[in-house]
């Protein structure tokens, strides 16, 4: 089983929302920040959205005000929620775990989102 896998990319409408969700295993996901990157076709990977061990988000000013980082650790769970979405958000997302102490990090395969009418 790899240790993060996403789920929730699809199709959607200028103005629509999706939420994605990343489950993790096999490591010790409250130590970890875990962040959502997107890759745009023909573009470098940028990141979206972080949220600390503790809960601490940050955000792209792509997205601020319109997307939502959440976690939860009883479910070794990382969530993306996007409301008003724009045809510039389509992207394949990516979910990754960091731990700076040990620098240790893992990757989620990726998931497809288009916003297109």
């Amino acid at each position: 089983q790899v240790p993060l896998v996403e789920s929730g990319g699809g199709l959607v409408q200028p103005g629509g929302s999706l939420r994605l969700s990343c489950e993790a295993s096999r490591f010790t996901f409250s130590l970890y920040a875990m962040r959502w990157y997107r890759q745009a076709p023909g573009k470098e990977r940028e990141l979206v959205a972080g949220i600390s061990s503790g809960s601490i988000t940050n955000y792209a000013d792509s997205v601020k005000g319109r997307f939502t980082i959440s976690r939860d650790n009883s479910k070794y769970m990382v969530y993306l929620d996007m409301n008003s979405l724009k045809p510039e958000d389509t992207a394949v997302y990516y979910c990754n775990a960091v731990r700076f102490s040990t620098d240790t990090q893992y990757w989620g395969q990726g998931t497809q989102v288009t916003v297109s009418s």
